[in-house]
């Protein structure tokens, strides 16, 4: 699948200012999630929207697409499948996967690549991930050329501690669908959606579930 010719399709009405300037409070908010952690990972950073943003002092972002034109200086673009980087093991405070787990090919892969983010990751660091709750969005959870496996935050859940993640949150509620749905559009409207939970239960069709790997 041409994935780079895919997300021109379905982002063809979303300027790249927009996703941009909405990411960086996104990314702000997930990193604070995310305990504020040093070494940063994005294993599926596409345009990498959320690494630019996050001020983590390193900040890694890995796509099987090239989008290292869209990196911002000082973040280390890697061009590969996520389960063949060559990445540090037990060196980051935080990885983000974001709307990445739903387009893996069977549960077995869902997990070996929470498997290899578990390695990946530091003792005490945290994972966040976040993708489209099958359980709030079924009825065009299939509109997606890329979506196959079906998950929703209960899922994820099971999935994280089975890869040896401990479970500190779970949100089956976090953002809206997509940048193509009823996202609000100013980065202002977005800032004060994050600080108001209850409107995750009417608007957010997206999980959000954050785990971390125990301390020895």
């Amino acid at each position: 699948m041409n994935y780079q010719r895919l997300y021109q399709y379905r982002f063809r009405n979303v300027p790249q200012e927009r996703r941009t300037d909405i990411w960086d409070v996104i990314a702000r908010y997930l990193y604070g999630q995310l305990g504020s952690p040093e070494t940063l990972l994005d294993p599926a950073a596409g345009r990498c929207e959320f690494i630019n943003s996050a001020p983590a002092a390193e900040r890694w972002a890995v796509d099987a697409q090239d989008y290292r034109a869209f990196a911002a200086d000082g973040v280390r673009f890697v061009e590969s499948d996520i389960m063949t980087a060559d990445l540090p093991e037990a060196h980051f405070g935080g990885v983000f996967a974001s709307n990445f787990l739903e387009h893996l090919p069977s549960q077995e892969a869902v997990a070996a690549f929470l498997e290899r983010m578990f390695r990946c990751t530091k003792p005490g660091g945290r994972i966040a991930v976040m993708g489209p709750n099958f359980r709030y969005c079924a009825g065009v959870y299939f509109d997606f050329a890329d979506h196959t496996v079906v998950l929703t935050h209960r899922g994820v859940e099971e999935h994280l501690y089975a890869a040896g993640f401990d479970i500190v949150a779970v949100h089956p509620q976090f953002l809206p669908f997509s940048f193509t749905g009823r996202l609000p559009a100013a980065p202002n409207l977005v800032r004060r959606y994050l600080q108001f939970p209850l409107a995750w239960r009417v608007l957010g069709k997206q999980f959000l579930v954050i785990g971390q790997r125990p301390e020895p």
